[in-house]
């Protein structure tokens, strides 16, 4: 559906370990931020979409994770909407809130994502990151990626998928590996990515890393699956983020001096189909574009799912910033670099900034919003007039199992 939305205000949290601050307060933190922003109260909140993937596992908290958060600052009565959709949570919650205030049925919608990912027992963290994938088929997929390992040239594929980190890497270095031989994409590009993430997120003051890393001491960092490296994987962390979304009638009623409009915002899944076919993050990506009436060569700045630097690349391809294969050329190029034709994850992205997976979605919208609006100090894109942010989560058969590409306009 074609979105009829404006971002009133935004919050966000510092990504990291916040091993004595609770879900409720990671959330609580992040709305009063975003109230604030917006100029609104608590009580014009009319419904309230929230994000969150993991808590089950790490925390326990189950069933009722939105109301028990909103709750703690005195938010009820109003429907709240609990959204699970791995990776893609806090992006679902956006586009589904917006949706709803484009449809009419609100004025003013609260979009929530919030996760700890941080637990004294590893495995806990391990297990909820297990169950992004179809753990009915999680071994003969384990079985699938070491196979590939073997077979596609990497000569120290690390054991331990699942147990000692995230089997989703595993997933990217089957990925890697095959890109870098039918493509000849180079672990030097691939290092680049992260060496340019590290340069934007040392200038984010609420990134989870803030070190500068030059391509060469990405490659010299811990081996996790050949041929990717700890900083070029995204890490575990706590955060939370939010953003209101008002409908025309309510930002004329506010007066608002920076309004962002949401041009498009496209949810859809993953599905098996034939390799070289469309994919979801593709005709996510045509989709939003038609409807914003925008195209690459429009966009200012981009946030998108880097949960591993070859994840930047082929996200590069899926949304037409370049042709199939191309992608390592835009980091040679410094193209994606503030300072570049795009900059890409001028926040630092999922590898710097950080990645706690419900919070993810709406932290990317948090950065858009303040790029549009030209409040990003040190990392600012100047001139940002249209911004588009690219989200997704979890593995079915070949690609993410949801994924959500939305337009933001000033």
């Amino acid at each position: 559906m074609r979105m009829n939305a404006i971002v009133a205000g935004v919050g966000m949290s510092r990504f990291g370990k916040h091993v004595d601050t609770g879900l409720k307060a990671l959330g609580a933190e992040v709305v009063q931020a975003a109230l604030k922003d917006s100029g609104l109260t608590a009580a014009d909140i009319e419904a309230a979409y929230v994000g969150n993937a993991m808590a089950g596992i790490i925390t326990g908290q189950e069933c009722i994770r939105g109301q028990v958060i909103l709750r703690s600052i005195g938010i009820g009565r109003i429907p709240v909407i609990n959204v699970e959709n791995a990776c893609g949570s806090g992006s679902t919650a956006f586009q589904q809130a917006c949706a709803m205030v484009s449809c009419g049925c609100y004025d003013v919608v609260l979009a929530l994502g919030a996760e700890k990912l941080y637990h004294p027992d590893k495995q806990r963290t391990f297990m909820a990151l297990r169950g992004g994938m179809d753990v009915e088929e999680l071994e003969a997929f384990l079985a699938t990626l070491r196979a590939g390992a073997s077979g596609g040239g990497a000569v120290s594929p690390s054991g331990g998928g699942g147990d000692k980190r995230s089997v989703a890497m595993d997933f990217y270095a089957g990925v890697a590996r095959a890109h870098m031989q039918q493509y000849g994409t180079t672990v030097r590009q691939l290092a680049g990515v992260s060496a340019k993430n590290s340069f934007h997120g040392s200038l984010n003051p609420r990134a989870q890393f803030r070190e500068v890393l030059s391509v060469d001491d990405v490659l010299a960092a811990p081996m996790i699956d050949e041929p990717l490296t700890r900083p070029m994987c995204s890490p575990i962390g706590d955060g939370a983020a939010a953003a209101i979304v008002v409908s025309e009638r309510k930002a004329c009623q506010l007066g608002l001096n920076r309004p962002v409009r949401v041009a498009s915002s496209v949810l859809h899944s993953g599905w098996d189909h034939e390799p070289g076919e469309l994919d979801s993050a593709s005709l996510c990506a045509r989709e939003a574009y038609e409807q914003a009436g925008l195209g690459p060569d429009d966009l200012s700045v981009i946030e998108l799912h880097d949960a591993s630097a070859i994840g930047e690349l082929i996200a590069y391809e899926s949304l037409g910033l370049c042709r199939k294969g191309e992608s390592g050329r835009l980091i040679d190029d410094g193209v994606t670099k503030l300072g570049g034709r795009l900059p890409v994850n001028t926040s630092g992205g999922l590898l710097r900034k950080g990645h706690p997976v419900g919070a993810t979605g709406v932290a990317q919208i948090v950065e858009l919003t303040e790029q549009l609006q030209g409040r990003c100090d040190k990392r600012q894109v100047p001139g940002a007039k249209a911004a588009l942010a690219h989200n997704g989560g979890g593995v079915v058969g070949r690609e993410a199992a949801s994924m959500c590409v939305t337009i933001l306009v000033r």
